[in-house]
């Protein structure tokens, strides 16, 4: 066994991301704080041809050269784009028939494990500030809230590392 080269990755052109079908979900950023998680969750919303990304709140946008450092040319080929109003957004998804998951602890959360996606619906899933989650009333909004089980002492997972759970889950769900 030997690991592949990057010639070997089959990696996609921009142009050809961009003409690609794309995985039947949205990706929502409300207050996140950290630009590294973004340019993260972008990296890996590249990863599974997710459709964009929404940003809202004081979340960085890729305006932010910083951003960069983890993004690492993502947010060239991922669509995004921000919002000042992330709760009329969310309705206006939803009256298009997306279905507004949020990713958090909440009392009527269903795990991750049970959560089988319908076929043929589009999917945008939240994900809230490293330290206060998604708001109540984005909660309110939703038609769903995931949750990735934990075990461990401190039950918090960083932003990147649920969005990456969540995008994986959802596509080898739907996609695979």
């Amino acid at each position: 066994m030997r690991k592949l080269r990057n010639t070997e990755l089959n990696r996609k052109t921009i142009e050809e991301f961009k003409k690609s079908k794309k995985t039947s979900a949205i990706v929502i950023l409300d207050n996140i704080r950290s630009i590294h998680n973004v340019g993260s969750i972008f990296r890996t919303s590249d990863s599974f041809l997710i459709e964009k990304i929404i940003i809202s709140g004081y979340t960085a946008t890729p305006e932010n050269s910083k951003m960069e450092k983890t993004a690492l040319g993502s947010s060239d080929s991922v669509d995004w784009e921000y919002t000042e109003d992330v709760i009329e957004t969310i309705q206006n998804l939803k009256n298009k028939g997306i279905k507004v998951v949020s990713v958090e602890q909440a009392d009527k959360s269903l795990k991750i494990e049970k959560f089988i996606p319908e076929k043929g619906t589009k999917y945008a899933f939240v994900f809230g500030n490293e330290v206060d989650g998604v708001s109540d009333e984005i909660i309110l909004e939703s038609d769903q809230v995931l949750e990735i089980p934990q075990v461990g002492t401190k039950h918090s997972l960083n932003v990147s590392v649920a969005a990456g759970i969540i995008l994986w889950d959802f596509y080898q769900k739907t996609e695979i």
